[in-house]
């Protein structure tokens, strides 16, 4: 059974950073595409960044050149590197796992808050 475990999220003033991690088990992690979602109050839940197991990723515009996904396959770790954070980034962050670069898979994380302040 596939799990995600996020850590990393918290509060920090607009233009600071914070650093998300997604530990995974349960799976071969190396072969899947590993993403980021966020979901802010009464909005629907969107793409952030991804991944591919070769290191081939896709970013949201709100968030290029901004934030930075990686992955260590060693440690079954994905991070999102978050720089220059607005107010508007506040939001649940939810690590994904799937197998396409462009839409989620279907094992989810448990969810962890970002909260920017002005």
């Amino acid at each position: 059974q596939v799990q995600l475990v996020e850590s990393g999220g918290g509060l920090v003033q607009a233009g600071g950073s914070l650093r998300l991690s997604c530990a995974a088990s349960g799976s071969i992690f190396s072969s899947n595409v590993m993403g980021w979602y966020r979901q802010a109050p009464g909005k629907q839940r969107e793409l952030v960044a991804a991944i591919t197991g070769e290191g081939n990723t896709n970013y949201a515009d709100p968030v290029k050149s901004r934030f930075t996904i990686s992955r260590d396959n060693a440690k079954n770790t994905v991070y999102l590197q978050m720089n220059s954070l607005k107010p508007e980034d506040t939001a649940v962050y939810y690590c994904n796992m799937g197998l396409l670069l462009y839409s989620s898979g279907r094992y989810w994380g448990q969810g962890t808050q970002v909260t920017v302040s002005s």
